[in-house]
């Protein structure tokens, strides 16, 4: 057991940043199509965090064209270029599902300052 927490944490990304619930992120994602890849943006606030350690996941949403997209990201995968912080959010949950309700201005997140 402690031999597969040692290769873990040795695969772990070192320059991770503190992304919190609430927070509006820039998610540089390395898509591969055939042969080239390219670097795709997805913006969007950080609803949940799951898991820890190498396994650990974060999930963003965004409204495009009137229809909510989320998706998940490894926070540790190669495949997540860099995580850019766009600005904080202040939320007193864990997890904000509620979100998924709201239309409009009411599922916006208030800035922290």
């Amino acid at each position: 057991m402690d031999a597969l927490k040692l290769i873990s944490e040795a695969s772990m990304k070192q320059d991770v940043p503190a992304v919190e619930i609430g927070d509006t992120v820039k998610v540089h994602v390395r898509i591969k199509e055939g042969d080239k890849s390219r670097i795709q943006v997805f913006e969007g606030t950080v609803i949940a965090k799951k898991h820890g350690g190498i396994s650990e996941t974060f999930t963003v949403r965004r409204v495009a064209h009137g229809c909510g997209i989320e998706r998940v990201f490894p926070l540790h995968s190669p495949v997540v270029d860099k995580v850019e912080l766009v600005r904080h959010g202040k939320v007193r949950r864990a997890k904000l599902y509620y979100l998924r309700d709201r239309v409009g201005k009411a599922a916006k997140v208030k800035e922290q300052l």
